[in-house]
């Protein structure tokens, strides 16, 4: 079963959905933009994929890796630690990346862009 609005996807539902549709659907959800970061699992080797609610800034793609504003970071943020390149689809684009992470004053800017869109 497929979940009737896209505001209602989840997890691997949401990125099946997403892949499927090239970004039709899941694409937009819940009043902001999601794209799909892929990365190896630090651990197991294996590709590992989620959902993230992104911006745009100048020609890089931000996001944070907040966990809900849980003390410890996401898995996919760890992931990145270990091996900083991985790959994002944003709607039907598959684009090769290689993450940093922000610091000082620029952290805080992109910090201040995305809870214009997403608060909690």
């Amino acid at each position: 079963m497929v979940a009737e609005s896209d505001d209602e996807l989840f997890g691997a539902e949401h990125v099946r959905v997403y892949r499927e549709t090239a970004g039709a659907r899941g694409y937009h959800w819940r009043g902001t933009t999601i794209l799909l970061l892929t990365t190896t699992g630090r651990t197991s080797g294996e590709s590992r994929t989620t959902p993230l609610i992104h911006r745009v800034d100048g020609g890089r793609w931000v996001v944070i890796a907040s966990k809900g504003g849980a003390p410890d970071h996401p898995d996919w943020y760890k992931n990145l630690q270990a091996d900083p390149e991985a790959t994002i689809e944003v709607q039907a684009d598959e684009v090769p990346v290689v993450a940093t992470t922000a610091e000082g004053d620029e952290r805080a800017r992109l910090r201040a862009l995305m809870t214009d869109v997403w608060p909690a």
